[in-house]
């Protein structure tokens, strides 16, 4: 036996609308940080630039271990300072295949650009080669990230409003 209770559609409109305005603030802060502040993209292409034209030098083994232990460092020290400036977190279970797929296809695009860059430079005996494909990876790597960012947390305002109806709908 099912006990029905009498529900008040206005008072439930309004209960929605309470939750809903939060969401939407969420969502705006999230797409403010993907679109907004290039401060971490230009920090990390210049970490990466660095780093890049180091390897270029003839470097001792612990030089080059040094300097990889630098990059790391220096990485990981940019990422938990830009986590810690977002007022907004999103919970584990809203970063959809987008995000993933934005990671992995970033990770191909730089990785593949400071391949080939360093296959170009080698095949063509430029001088200061180290420096050139630092530059082209660099590049790629500010091109390809802005886009890919809006492209990734532009579903989400999309995917919460489904939600919302699943759920208004049960």
């Amino acid at each position: 036996m099912a006990v029905s209770t009498p529900v008040d559609a206005e008072q439930a409109w309004k209960d929605l609308q309470r939750i809903r305005v939060p969401q939407e603030r969420v969502y705006d802060e999230i797409e403010r940080c993907a679109s907004g502040d290039p401060g971490a993209t230009y920090s990390t292409a210049a970490i990466m630039w660095v780093f890049l034209a180091s390897m270029g030098l003839d470097l001792p083994k612990w030089g080059t271990w040094l300097v990889l232990a630098a990059y790391v460092a220096l990485l990981s020290t940019l990422a938990v300072i830009y986590s810690r400036r977002s007022r907004m977190r999103l919970h584990r279970s809203r970063y959809n295949w987008r995000s993933f797929a934005t990671f992995v296809a970033g990770g191909v695009v730089t990785g593949g650009t400071i391949l080939l860059s360093g296959r170009l430079v080698e095949s063509l005996e430029l001088p200061f080669g180290s420096l050139i494909q630092a530059t082209v990876s660099a590049a790629a790597f500010v091109l390809f990230v802005g886009p890919a960012n809006r492209w990734a947390t532009s579903s989400l305002r999309g995917r919460g409003d489904r939600a919302a109806r699943e759920g208004a709908g049960r």
